[in-house]
This record gives structure tokens, sequence and C-alpha cells, in this order.
């Protein structure tokens, strides 16, 4: 999806649909912590819905919003946003950054070092 990344505030309402499915104006305005006014939120849910991030269908005298992108599609687009601008690029950096201040479980950490042997064994395929 060739689209702007999000803003935060765009975000945190992605973040009440992910999670919810779907929503109104005003069933996403309450889930938001601080409940910003009833026109901000349809402001920034039509925006989303210009970004194709989203879509809606009438229900009753609302508007049903539905997310149109999965959380792991637009994490990618911001992972990727921050490792460039961010770590310039370099993967370590950013691995090391996050390891770094987080509590891991060792359940966590096998994960991780499995991800980490598949990347190899894909670099090494790719030197071949």
């Amino acid at each position: 999806m060739g689209r702007d990344s999000l803003t935060e505030r765009e975000l945190d309402i992605m973040s009440v649909l992910w999670r919810n499915g779907s929503g109104t104006v005003s069933e996403v305005r309450e889930d938001l912590a601080d409940e910003p006014g009833y026109t901000t939120v349809l402001k920034i849910l039509q925006i989303l819905e210009e970004k194709g991030a989203i879509r809606h269908e009438t229900e009753g005298r609302a508007y049903r919003y539905y997310p149109l992108v999965a959380p792991e599609e637009e994490g990618g687009r911001a992972l990727t946003k921050i490792l460039d601008k961010i770590f310039h690029g370099s993967a370590e950096l950013m691995l090391a950054r996050l390891v770094s201040d987080a509590e891991i479980s060792p359940d966590q950490i096998e994960r991780m070092r499995l991800l980490l042997e598949d990347a190899a064994s894909r670099a090494e395929e790719e030197d071949r």
C-alpha cells in the first residue's frame, strides 16, 4: 500500500479499531485515554479512510469503521521508518536498543534466537 505513514494520533485510533474489530466515532472516542472531541475523532477517521487504512459502512444514523490494514503491516512500515531515520539502517543497533532496557523471558529469548538463526540462514543463501 503506497501511502503516507500514520501519525501518532492516527495510530491511537487504529489501535482501537484493531483491538475492537470496528467502531463508530463515539465508540472510538470513548476507548481513547483522553477522549478527544467528537469532531476531532471524526476528522481523523475521515483522513484514515482517505489514506486507505479503513473503510466504513452505514449503521443506522452512524458510520461503523473497519480497519483495512493489519497491525503487523503498519508496524512493519513504522519499524522501517525508525530503522532508516533513527538507526541509519542498522538493524543491529536497533535490536540492541530494543533488548537493552526490556525484561525478556527465556522463552522470548529463545524465539528471538530462532528468528536470528533464520535470518542468518537466509543471508548465507543470498551470498551463495
